[in-house]
């Protein structure tokens, strides 16, 4: 059971509209989804949001199907069911096939086991890769 319910337009203050208006815009759809329905409670975290998602997702070195790739990736480990469904659509949306989703999923769950036996045995990370600042 949702803690704050998704706020229509018409519940919503200007601000937070103001915010849908530019997510409308930027996506090129009219649906806004629970996410930032529900953020709308509080307009300045939803603007803050909004900025900090449109410029991490957006055009950068990343392609956006390896950003979205990421994001499964982290939701799962995360547990976030919504993150994992309206990351797994976008991702379809910008291509992704039933062979490389299968393959992340792959990923993921080899992932998970090793991170989970290095944590367990408590292996030290090998001098080569250490990461050095350049």
């Amino acid at each position: 059971m949702a803690v704050l319910p998704p706020l229509s337009d018409a519940d919503a203050s200007p601000e937070a509209r103001a915010v849908f208006d530019q997510i409308r815009a930027s996506r090129k759809t009219d649906f806004i989804n629970n996410f930032w329905r529900v953020l709308a409670h509080d307009p300045p975290q939803l603007k803050a949001t909004w900025e900090r998602l449109s410029g991490v997702m957006g055009p950068g070195s990343l392609d956006p199907l390896v950003k979205e790739l990421i994001y499964i990736a982290v939701s799962t480990a995360n547990g976030c069911s919504y993150c994992i469904h309206s990351h797994t659509a976008a991702a379809r949306a910008k291509g992704m096939s039933e062979a490389q989703h299968a393959e992340l999923i792959a990923v993921i769950g080899m992932a998970a086991q090793t991170n989970a036996m290095v944590t367990a045995l408590q292996v030290p990370v090998d001098q080569v890769f250490q990461a050095e600042l350049p």
